[in-house]
């Protein structure tokens, strides 16, 4: 997310630049124009703050005839924005590790295990769904000492909801998909849909229809870009 694509609904529209984050690092950026990093992943909160900002200036003279009084009730309802972000941030993040319910210690839990997969470089989705359908991948991260006692850490957790395991694996399931459209497979649809062959980019579309339940013949897609294909870069109309 920039700037110009933000809606007053909260929702995020574009049409590039835009990628999804394969290997887990919150200095992710893809425009090829940002070259600062502004919006990179780890600032996207501030960053729609910001927007917001801007976007009550445009409000000033509807809010109140005064400007002083006009800013105040303003900066009063901005100064909302991060603690309802970070609540529903970690409302979401909950699911995606199947706690339904809420424990002080949650966040340090979340943040913990999120430092460990930048640490180790690991793929974001496809370490979600490999906690999720309960398989410990031959990686880095998953064979480190700090993962293991992250997990013992987790599984307590678990064990004190007043759920059963197959109910917090449902939860899982439902938020952590099998499959997203990766870049390079989207690259390589676009590039064959531009030669005439439309075939990859329907079978994509029918994977991406159910991205929870992928079958075998279309595990493919599940696979993060390998060490030797270019960093992928979007531009504006991509």
């Amino acid at each position: 997310m920039n700037t110009d694509n933000m809606t007053i609904s909260g929702e995020t529209i574009d049409y590039g630049p835009c990628a999804f984050m394969d290997t887990y690092d919150v200095a992710t950026v893809f425009s090829s124009i940002d070259r600062q990093g502004r919006y990179a992943y780890r600032n996207q909160p501030p960053i729609a703050s910001w927007n917001l900002t801007r976007f009550a200036e445009s409000l000033l003279p509807l809010l109140h005839e005064n400007e002083e009084e006009a800013v105040q009730l303003a900066q009063n309802i901005l100064g909302k924005f991060p603690s309802i972000y970070e609540a529903y941030y970690y409302s979401e993040m909950r699911e995606k590790l199947g706690l339904l319910s809420i424990d002080e210690q949650d966040e340090k839990l979340i943040d913990d295990l999120l430092k460990l997969m930048e640490k180790h470089e690991v793929d974001f989705t496809n370490t979600f769904r490999a906690l999720t359908e309960g398989k410990r991948p031959n990686n880095d991260l998953f064979q480190s000492e700090a993962f293991k006692q992250w997990e013992k850490t987790w599984f307590e957790r678990i064990e004190q909801q007043d759920t059963t395991i197959d109910e917090t694996m449902q939860v899982m399931q439902s938020v952590n998909p099998a499959v997203i459209p990766r870049n390079h497979f989207v690259e390589q649809a676009i590039e064959q849909f531009a030669e005439g062959d439309p075939s990859m980019f329907a079978e994509m579309l029918q994977v991406l229809t159910s991205p929870f339940d992928v079958t075998e013949q279309y595990k493919k897609y599940t696979e993060p870009p390998t060490d030797e294909e270019p960093p992928f870069v979007s531009y504006c109309g991509t």
